[in-house]
């Protein structure tokens, strides 16, 4: 027995394509919506512009609704597309004629009561037929939409340029070849590899098999599977037809059936178009990494605080702390010189908030700008290396428009930086409370001092009197020779000095955890700068890089 290649099996031996959701449309549609917002000018215009446009389309395709199945019958010139168009329609609709190519406009055949003018309109099809219901098998085929467009090789432009704009519309493409161009590049390279990306629904078909002997047919056809699947396109549904042979359209038939009664070929090429522009758009994105900009920044943080003159406000408290520990608690007699002396601190305008009580949000407003040094060139440059590291490192791996947001975010050029830090310092309390040793040396001092000079008076009383050669008894300690004045000034004058080297030793012991005290306050200033102004706004970026790449994953998964 011969081989038949118009038996028709079994429908479930033929492949099975996979149901599409409408609610996975959506899904693609929202992720691929949410990664152009997120995306920006970091995503190629063009790809973006081709993007937005496929989104239009799918809003207005699922607007318009499935009920209608858009089939594209395409296929290149002499290949006897339309003659198959006629035989499927059952009327001589589409115009066959021995010039190339003859189908300029699309036209469409409708099977069903009604005609989806709205549809129509939207697909920019002016030609319509609607099958009479007398046509075999017309309810299997109920909501079929088909179209026969031009040439897709055609040399006239107007006619390609049709081709193109109604395939890439249409809900399932049926594409039509014959024995001598089944293999043709345009129809592979340009067509069938990118439907294949895209996964769209498409049935193959290899006309005018009647032209060749059954073992050829065989061949031809088994040659056309292994091409297919060398372009991807793995799922296709492949068939032979024939205008001529008794039988030719009927697998075609059959396959159109199955596709129109599934009501989900739309869903399924909407779902395909979305899953491809996303998987383009995936090369412009880098890989979803943990913790780009977590970690510690010392570096950063130890760079900006050079160059913001951390180490001048510390030597500053240091020996702020040590002036007003003299001030406070040296000798009486000699302590007043103190005033004289500049506070270090002041000098540089970091004792506002030490010297009045006031709330952060009005030190905001109180405080101007202080007189720390600039920054060194030195300090600059260290500033430039932290902060060109912190972006190499949150931009690993990220394609170039990504890397160049991040290195911009790491590196503010416009100023802001060098107030803010300015700011950050003014802000800080530099002056802790005054120890509670302070009082009690100076209470001390007060005490030696009263000695001393309650001593020297006594002793220029006795002095007086014994000038107008009055005598008048003196009590004295360990028998005559030690007088109680001379001792009360002699003691408090050594007390009060002793207490002073004392006092001055506490104070550098002091100035020094002062300075520490300072700098753990100053410190996690400046960190809280570097977070507001670099790592933060490098972490944005992070963030919508990974977002992106997140939202791209999701709609062509």
């Amino acid at each position: 027995m011969s081989w038949n290649p118009f038996a028709r099996g079994k429908r479930e031996e033929r492949p099975v394509v996979a149901p599409v959701s409408r609610e996975e449309v959506d899904g693609r549609a929202g992720a691929l919506q949410r990664a152009l917002t997120l995306g920006g000018a970091a995503l190629p215009a063009d790809d973006v512009a081709v993007a937005r446009k496929l989104l239009a389309r799918v809003a207005e395709r699922s607007r318009l609704g499935g009920d209608h199945t858009v089939v594209a019958l395409a296929g290149a010139t002499g290949s006897g597309k339309s003659s198959l168009f006629n035989l499927l329609v059952g009327e001589p609709v589409s115009r066959i004629g021995a010039r190339r190519p003859t189908t300029s406009r699309a036209s469409a055949a409708i099977w069903g009561e009604s005609v989806p003018g709205e549809l129509l309109d939207w697909l920019d099809i002016s030609a319509r037929h609607q099958v009479h219901p007398s046509m075999p098998r017309y309810a299997e085929l109920d909501g079929l939409v088909l179209l026969d467009l031009p040439d897709f090789d055609s040399r006239v432009r107007e006619h390609r340029a049709e081709a193109d704009r109604v395939l890439e519309m249409c809900d399932l493409f049926v594409w039509v070849t014959d024995p001598q161009k089944y293999a043709d590049a345009v129809l592979h390279e340009q067509y069938v590899r990118q439907l294949a990306v895209a996964k769209a629904t498409s049935v193959v078909v290899l006309n005018q098999v009647d032209r060749l002997t059954p073992e050829a047919a065989q061949s031809c056809l088994a040659d056309l599977t292994r091409l297919l699947e060398e372009d991807g396109l793995t799922d296709a549904v492949v068939l032979p037809t024939s205008t001529i042979a008794t039988g030719g359209g009927e697998l075609l038939i059959d396959a159109l059936a199955d596709l129109v009664q599934s009501k989900n070929a739309s869903d399924r090429r909407l779902a395909g178009d979305l899953r491809h522009q996303a998987q383009r758009l995936n090369s412009h994105v880098g890989a979803v990494r943990p913790q780009r900009v977590t970690g510690s920044n010392d570096e950063l943080v130890s760079a900006l605080a050079d160059s913001a003159g951390v180490n001048v406000a510390l030597d500053a408290v240091e020996r702020d702390y040590r002036v007003e520990a003299a001030r406070r608690t040296g000798w009486p007699f000699t302590r007043w010189t103190q005033n004289l002396k500049a506070k270090p601190l002041s000098r540089l305008g970091l004792d506002t908030q030490a010297e009045a009580n006031l709330s952060r949000a009005d030190r905001r407003i109180a405080l101007g700008k202080s007189s720390l040094p600039p920054a060194s060139p030195a300090a600059r440059a260290a500033v430039d290396l932290a902060t060109r590291r912190l972006g190499e490192r949150a931009s690993d791996g990220m394609p170039a428009p990504w890397a160049d947001e991040v290195r911009a975010a790491a590196t503010p050029r416009d100023g802001s930086m060098t107030d803010a830090l300015d700011q950050a310092v003014m802000r800080t309390p530099l002056r802790g409370r005054f120890p509670a040793w302070w009082r009690v040396a100076a209470v001390l001092q007060w005490i030696f001092a009263a000695v001393a000079l309650a001593g020297a008076v006594w002793l220029l009383v006795l002095f007086g009197f014994s000038m107008m050669q009055i005598h008048v008894g003196v009590p004295t300690l360990g028998g005559d020779w030690l007088p109680i004045p001379l001792v009360m000034l002699v003691v408090g004058l050594l007390l009060g000095f002793l207490l002073a080297l004392l006092a001055r030793s506490l104070a550098r012991a002091g100035a020094a955890r002062a300075r520490v005290d300072a700098r753990e306050r100053l410190y996690a200033a400046i960190t809280e700068v570097a977070q507001e102004r670099i790592v933060a706004p490098v972490a944005a970026v992070v963030t919508r890089h990974d977002d992106t790449a997140k939202a791209l994953a999701q709609a062509s998964e």
